[in-house]
C-alpha cells in the first residue's frame, strides 16, 4: 500500500553527524516536540553533542538512527531504532512544520524496512504517551500492535506520564505494507 503523499515523497533518510547538532537541539527545544518525548528539556546543544558522539547504546551494530531531510529546510526530524535493554525499540519526532503531511509514516515505513533487511531481529517495540495519537496512527498504519500501558517519566511535562506500550512483528510489518 502506499501511503505517500506527494511531499513525503521528496524526504531523504541519512545518517546523522555531528554537524546536525544546531538543528536537532532547536527542534527539541520545542514543547510541542518534547512534550511527546523522554529527552532532557530544556534541550541543549551539550545534550545533542552528548547523542550524537557519546553515547555508548549508538555503538551496537544493529542500532540505526537516521536524519529526516526535507529540500530546502535541510534536517526536520530523527528516526531511529536502538536497542533498549535488549530489544530493539523505535523513536521519532519530526519539526511541527511538517506534521500532518504523510512524512513520518514514510519514514517510520523506510527506516523501519531497512532495519528488518539489515537484521534478524522479528519484534521492534516502541509506544507513545496516551495523548499523542498521530504518532500511534503512524505506527498502526505499518501493523504496530498495542501490548499494554505502562508510565514513563516526561521531563518537559514534569512527571510520568501515561504510555502506550506498541510492538511490531516482521510478519506484520510485510502484511501492513503490501
Amino acid at each position: 500500500m502506499n501511503m505517500q503523499t506527494p511531499e513525503a515523497q521528496l524526504i531523504e533518510l541519512t545518517p546523522l553527524s555531528l554537524s546536525d547538532a544546531d538543528w536537532i537541539t532547536q527542534g527539541l527545544s520545542t514543547f510541542d516536540v518534547a512534550g511527546n518525548l523522554t529527552v532532557p528539556y530544556p534541550y541543549s546543544l551539550a545534550d545533542a553533542h552528548l547523542w550524537l558522539t557519546g553515547t555508548e547504546f549508538w555503538k551496537h551494530p544493529d542500532n540505526l538512527r537516521l536524519k529526516i531531510s526535507h529540500p530546502g529546510e535541510g534536517g526536520i526530524g530523527v528516526v531511529s531504532i536502538r536497542k533498549v535493554e535488549n530489544m530493539p525499540t523505535l523513536g521519532y519526532w519530526l519539526s511541527p512544520r511538517f506534521w500532518g503531511r504523510g512524512i513520518m509514516s514514510r519514514a517510520v515505513r523506510d527506516t523501519v524496512a531497512r532495519y528488518y533487511r539489515q537484521t534478524v531481529t522479528d519484534i521492534i517495540h516502541s509506544g507513545v504517551f496516551h495523548f499523542n495519537m498521530a504518532s500511534l496512527a503512524v505506527q498502526h498504519k505499518i501493523g504496530f500492535m498495542e501490548t499494554g500501558r505502562s508510565s514513563i517519566y516526561c521531563p518537559a511535562r514534569g512527571g510520568d506520564i501515561e504510555h502506550i506500550d506498541t510492538e511490531l512483528t516482521r510478519d506484520a510489518f510485510e502484511a501492513a505494507i503490501q
